[in-house]
């Protein structure tokens, strides 16, 4: 079974995840979404790891897309009734060029086995390990974009009620504008409008990513769709539920005339910049896991195992890596720059090359002890649990050597 495929193909949410079967099913019932690719969770993660063979598969049908692309997470629990995940998971705007595709997967990987997605799996009763597929779609650079819900999400009415705003519907998602609202009821006819005061727009650079553009007092506060859009709206509003179902929250945009449907998914019961950089580690971070005491016992052929595992991660300069009291499921260990350590808002320490934290998530489930920001840009190497627990479970030898590093340092903690 192919793990990259044409958005028209993807038919296995198990395989590519909901948003990606969400966008194929709506190919096939004939309503117009921009041209993209679906990538299964397996091969964003081999991409993530920097594997080869899979990037190749991958760059293949991303170079038949226009560009520059739209790189969305896909994962197989994610946009469900009860765990939207909004706002857990990365979407990168605006990756130029497909070259830089490899570096957007990783990103996002990462986003998924973040503390604060972890977090929400864990209140949400979903601790296991993320498949996270991914979308890629060519970016449209729209007139006006915003959401829909079939139904009014408030009163529970039978009417479609609409919010847009210029540019990119990221400023309506991210609730960075005060949108349009607009209430339609099922034979078309408009029964309430309400300009917003949409100060913003955003944009894309030619450079790569998003840009805040200021729109002027008096457009800000112009109604930004005629009667003619929003019939076209309600029609969509129509196809999606004969397509998917009664009660959905659907992402549209409008771009040189054209209505297009980004995102369909159930309402659910409650409703960072990176950087794109595609340089890689230059330590060996087998040599820099013997300074860490749990892995202080291992011999080369087991630190080498446990090496393989790690993916490089970045943060830019202000950027939080983990936040006390959250929930994590990843061990860091320091490649570049600096990082600070705060505990109950009191620093503690600073961090640097070959410095390492988080390495208790490796083994339990329990919230985050510290604080630490990136001081600077930082580049670090990456372990989680999904990924470390298979490997103890199945090598006894690695698993006896980290139980003795835990005894150890219980026994230096009560002779203190």
């Amino acid at each position: 079974m192919k793990d990259v495929v044409p958005l028209l193909k993807a038919r296995e949410t198990a395989l590519f995840g909901s948003k990606a079967v969400g966008l194929g099913d709506a190919e096939r019932a004939g309503l117009r979404v921009p041209p993209g690719i679906a990538l299964s969770g397996s091969v964003v993660e081999a991409v993530a790891s920097g594997d080869e063979r899979a990037t190749a598969r991958v760059m293949k049908l991303a170079r038949t897309l226009a560009t520059p692309l739209a790189v969305r997470s896909s994962a197989a629990d994610e946009d469900g009734a009860e765990a939207s995940f909004a706002g857990q998971h990365l979407t990168l705007l605006n990756v130029p060029t497909a070259e830089e595709l490899p570096s957007a997967l990783r990103e996002i990987w990462w986003s998924a086995n973040s503390d604060s997605a972890i977090t929400y799996r864990q209140r949400v009763g979903l601790f296991t390990r993320p498949s996270v597929g991914v979308v890629v779609q060519t970016l449209l650079d729209p007139e006006v974009a915003g959401v829909l819900f079939t139904e009014n999400p408030v009163t529970g009415a039978d009417e479609r009620v609409i919010e847009a705003s210029w540019g990119l519907g990221e400023a309506v998602v991210a609730g960075l504008v005060i949108p349009d609202n607009y209430r339609v009821d099922r034979g078309g006819r408009v029964v309430g409008r309400q300009a917003g005061r949409k100060s913003i727009a955003i944009r894309t650079v030619a450079t790569g990513g998003t840009v805040e553009e200021k729109i002027p007092p008096d457009r800000a506060e112009q109604l930004c769709l005629d009667e003619e859009q929003l019939s076209q709206l309600n029609l969509l509003a129509s196809q999606c539920e004969e397509a998917y179902g009664p009660a959905r929250d659907v992402e549209w945009a409008i771009a040189d005339g054209t209505l297009y449907l980004l995102q369909c998914r159930a309402v659910t019961t409650g409703h960072s910049s990176q950087s794109g950089k595609t340089e890689t580690v230059a330590g060996d971070p087998v040599e820099t896991l013997g300074q860490v005491p749990l892995f202080a016992e291992l011999d080369r052929k087991e630190m080498a195992a446990v090496g393989r595992l790690l993916k490089e991660r970045r943060f830019a300069e202000g950027e939080t890596v983990v936040m006390e009291g959250s929930g994590g499921a990843a061990f860091f260990l320091i490649d570049s720059g600096e990082a600070t350590v705060t505990i109950r808002g009191a620093e503690q320490g600073t961090l640097k090359r070959g410095d390492y934290f988080g390495e208790i998530a490796l083994i339990d489930e329990g919230p985050r002890a510290a604080t630490i920001t990136a001081s600077s840009e930082l580049v670090c190497y990456g372990l989680t649990f999904w990924e470390f627990r298979p490997l103890v479970q199945e090598n006894g030898s690695i698993g006896w050597k980290l139980l003795q590093s835990m005894a150890k340092k219980l026994r230096d903690a009560q002779q203190e």
